[in-house]
């Protein structure tokens, strides 16, 4: 006895035609979603561009002006005036704290995770699961001890390093790092390394550096990015020396109506702007890197 096979059923018009749109025409929804995120990431910085070239009485004006205006000059005049020519000095010591805070994260950070991925240790374990721990500390709580220990046992109050210094082994730090070694550092390779003579410093230097690259460029725009931008810490810590004052602490300085002067708004937006595009040419430059170090093990092979 013979089975007949049931026929299967035949395409409905409209499968037929949404089987023949072309590949750009179903891309279309995602695309127009994209370019409209794309947009309005881009109008804030496109704003304060404007808002910069505009004379302090225009900014706030109805309607808005949207196209650059002829103050460009006159607000740098202004930011000046208003910093007592110190600009470029503030811009120069925030700029101090963000390299030396990024590069000492970088090295102790990837020094420590490629301990914790690559070696085998007593203790290993319970250290590491102790410096995720800390991970849980609110960072509100810590301000009050890091001010004693500055002040009373460090004398660091006042100094650049109090910034930099604390966060040079973080724990999120050496969990990203370790987890990257992990996943992207063979054994075999080191392996291969000792047996040809070089040491545990060449290997890292010369072998584990060139491979962690991207995460290296994650976490040292992460890390440039919030040194720039730390306004709690370096008034807690009173920067308030010229030699250390920050341009967030100055940015506030000169926009705050309890001086007893007029705000000047378009010296204030001269320095927003001169807040924002350092860390817009770090991201611009690290972009390839820090995408192929957010997107590693996404895809397993």
């Amino acid at each position: 006895m013979t089975r007949t096979l049931p026929t299967p059923p035949l395409p409905t018009p409209q499968a037929t035609q949404r089987s023949k749109l072309p590949g750009w025409l179903g891309r279309l929804p995602l695309s127009v979603v994209v370019a409209l995120a794309c947009l309005v990431s881009v109008i804030p910085f496109y704003l304060m561009m404007i808002w910069a070239s505009l004379p302090g009485e225009q900014i706030f004006t109805v309607p808005p002006r949207f196209w650059f205006g002829e103050a460009f000059a006159r607000n740098i005049a202004g930011l000046q005036e208003a910093t007592s020519n110190l600009a470029l000095r503030y811009f120069w010591n925030s700029l101090y704290i963000s390299i030396m805070a990024t590069l000492t994260t970088l090295f102790f950070c990837s020094l420590a995770g490629y301990a914790f991925a690559m070696f085998n240790f007593r203790g290993k374990g319970v250290l590491f699961a102790f410096i995720l721990g800390t991970m849980l500390i609110p960072p509100l709580v810590m301000d009050i001890p890091s001010f004693l220990v500055m002040n009373n046992v460090l004398g660091w109050i006042g100094t650049p390093r109090a910034l930099w210094v604390p966060g040079m082994a973080n724990a999120f730090g050496i969990f990203l790092m370790r987890q990257y070694t992990m996943s992207a550092m063979p054994r075999e390779l080191i392996e291969a390394a000792r047996l040809d003579g070089a040491s545990e410093f060449g290997i890292y230097y010369r072998v584990v550096l060139p491979i962690i690259r991207p995460i290296l460029a994650t976490l040292g725009v992460v890390t440039f990015v919030g040194s720039w931008n730390n306004f709690k810490g370096a008034l807690i810590m009173k920067l308030s020396d010229t030699n250390t004052i920050t341009l967030p602490l100055e940015l506030r300085k000169i926009s705050d109506p309890n001086m007893g002067a007029n705000i000047d708004f378009g010296a204030v937006m001269m320095m927003v702007l001169l807040t924002v595009v350092p860390l817009l040419i770090v991201f611009l430059f690290a972009s390839r890197q820090v995408i192929s170090g957010l997107t590693s093990g996404a895809v397993k092979d």
